[in-house]
């Protein structure tokens, strides 16, 4: 008899695909399960964009029903091995074979709640006709949302489903599904889920808040994050569901993937340095210098970085403001993202201002992030909300200091200035103020007390946020809610 399975849902996984950091976490956390020995597969959407070089996809399942609404159409589920986990994906070329996977500059598509909605029916249809139903199907974020709400409802009709347990994982609540109601009507979903404690929100179909509504647990990334949402400043319009199923809502912090994100193994950096040996980390920032036209002058300044989307999330509009002001401080910033069209141009216009001293690079390349958190000695998160951060963990362990705004995981993971193990700088509100001030005091220790600055890197690089710590805190939350592992 097969070992009871974890499925995860998801809509990216690196390294098949990613657009941030759910695509980092779904290709870290279920691989950290499998080598627990727990029986851990993922399925995610065939993208026409998805990255399969070195990995084998086979066809497994030519004509998968996916039921109503949509009978007689099928989907076609491939599988590929990854480091010794299944990972299977929904291929339907309407839906999935587009250049982005959510969205264009123009906006999002049309047709994502049928697109999504589709891939959920899929999963159900298909898990359905394996040899056992799966112990847990785990859910991320709105686009799998729906999952958990078709398995309570399925447990009504069919005896097999009730020993099926659902997690739903919101990763960043402001990213919701919101649809028309008439979608709603045309789903599958029982219609006794159109409620104010269901599915429906101010009229609307809310994707996310059925799956908050009808799952067993609902979690997190970050404990400060699983309260802050709580309340209305962070609850995204969703606070009043939350707080009813506040019981079942629990706060796990992401791990980070050292294999992936470590300086002492890392295939995209120049030079390689440790957490013993952090020499080779002045290497690095040379090499980015010269990679990205940067004045040599450079070499003795400090360079400060901002990696990420360029959304108001983020902050990115904080540092636009305060970039004339640093840029009279003798030092060195570089900026990697896409987002707000407003924002790249502004941010281009001011790299023409401040040549060799000012770095935008816009989109994303996997290869570049990882030399610009090694060549870094100050990395910028103004952000306004965090649910957990990743790019903060990576910067840590690269040895680049964090001046972060004081919220969701970033309080988790950052011990702020000048705690005596602290790890980086925090300010509480995210204003350009207090920003620049926060900003001004790491600049003050960097210049004046070389010693207690490379104390603080040698901190921040023994941190260690492992995927396996919180793989062992998703196995005890699939255990408290009933799961048979």
């Amino acid at each position: 008899m097969a070992k009871p399975l974890v499925l995860f849902l998801t809509s990216e996984m690196y390294p098949f695909s990613k657009t941030g950091g759910l695509g980092d976490v779904m290709g870290a956390l279920p691989l950290a399960l499998h080598r627990m020995g727990v029986n851990t597969a993922v399925i995610t959407p065939m993208y026409g964009r998805l990255s399969t070089a070195g990995y084998k996809l086979r066809l497994i399942q030519p004509h998968s029903p996916v039921g109503y609404p949509w009978a007689p159409v099928t989907a076609e589920i491939y599988q590929t091995d990854y480091h010794g986990m299944p990972v299977y994906f929904v291929a339907r070329g309407e839906y999935f074979d587009r250049r982005y996977y959510y969205n264009t500059y123009e906006g999002d598509y049309f047709d994502n709640c049928e697109r999504f909605n589709f891939f959920c029916r899929a999963v159900m249809e298909w898990a359905a006709r394996l040899p056992d139903l799966p112990a847990v199907l785990h859910a991320h974020d709105w686009q799998t949302a729906l999952a958990p709400a078709y398995v309570w409802f399925q447990r009504q009709k069919d005896p097999a489903w009730e020993s099926v347990r659902t997690v739903m994982t919101i990763h960043n609540l402001a990213f919701q599904g919101r649809f028309s109601s008439r979608l709603f009507w045309e789903c599958g979903l029982d219609h006794a889920a159109w409620n104010m404690d269901g599915a429906e929100y101010f009229g609307d179909f809310n994707l996310l808040k059925s799956g908050i509504a009808y799952a067993d647990a609902v979690t997190t990334v970050s404990p400060s994050y699983a309260r802050e949402i709580l309340s209305s400043k962070f609850g995204s319009g969703l606070e009043g569901i939350l707080n009813k199923r506040r019981a079942v809502l629990r706060g796990i912090l992401n791990g980070a993937d050292y294999e992936v994100w470590g300086p002492d193994n890392d295939k995209f950096l120049p030079c390689a340095y440790s957490r013993g040996d952090a020499s080779g980390k002045q290497d690095c920032k040379r090499a980015l210098i010269r990679e990205l036209y940067l004045s040599d002058q450079l070499e003795d300044k400090p360079i400060m970085s901002f990696i990420g989307r360029l959304r108001g999330q983020k902050g990115i509009d904080l540092l636009i403001e305060i970039l004339p002001r640093l840029m009279k401080k003798q030092v060195g910033v570089v900026v990697l993202g896409e987002g707000n069209l407003k924002h790249e141009a502004r941010l281009l216009a001011l790299m023409e201002e401040y040549p060799g001293r000012l770095s935008v690079q816009v989109g994303y390349a996997e290869d570049l992030a990882h030399r610009i958190q090694a060549g870094s000695d100050i990395f910028l998160m103004p952000s306004r909300y965090e649910p957990c951060g990743l790019t903060q963990m990576y910067a840590l362990r690269f040895g680049a200091i964090p001046v972060a705004t004081a919220v969701g995981g970033l309080i988790d993971t950052i011990v702020p200035y000048p705690d005596p193990e602290a790890t980086g700088f925090t300010f509480a509100e995210p204003n350009t103020e207090q920003f620049l001030w926060t900003i001004n005091l790491a600049l003050k220790l960097w210049r004046e007390d070389k010693a207690a600055w490379a104390q603080m890197v040698d901190r921040a690089m023994h941190q260690a946020f492992t995927w396996e710590r919180s793989a062992g805190d998703y196995v005890r939350l699939y255990r408290e809610i009933g799961a048979k592992l």
